[in-house]
């Protein structure tokens, strides 16, 4: 993403609401990679509260996609789990 006046704007979204992420050029510099190619972000930073808007501003940014995996993984053997009863019934 390009910057404008040296700022990328991240939006990063969960079950629970949607936060708007302020990069400054210096913090996308050093975790460039994990801001494009990231598809799970962990973002450290100094929570900005003016009037009803909410925003941080980014100190750290990692990368967390592969925990998306172990997700994925985990919810797999719950399924396995769950369904094995019926595996005696056939």
């Amino acid at each position: 993403p390009g910057t404008a006046k040296g700022v990328i704007f991240l939006t990063l979204e969960d079950e629970t609401g949607i936060v708007n992420i302020i990069v400054w050029r210096k913090v996308y510099e050093t975790f460039r990679r994990a801001v494009i190619a990231g598809r799970l972000l962990r973002v450290t930073g100094r929570l900005q509260r003016a009037h009803s808007v909410s925003h941080v501003i980014a100190e750290q940014i990692e990368d967390i996609s592969p925990m998306l995996d172990l997700l994925l993984t985990e919810q797999g053997r719950q399924d396995e789990d769950a369904f094995a009863p019926l595996a005696d019934l056939g």
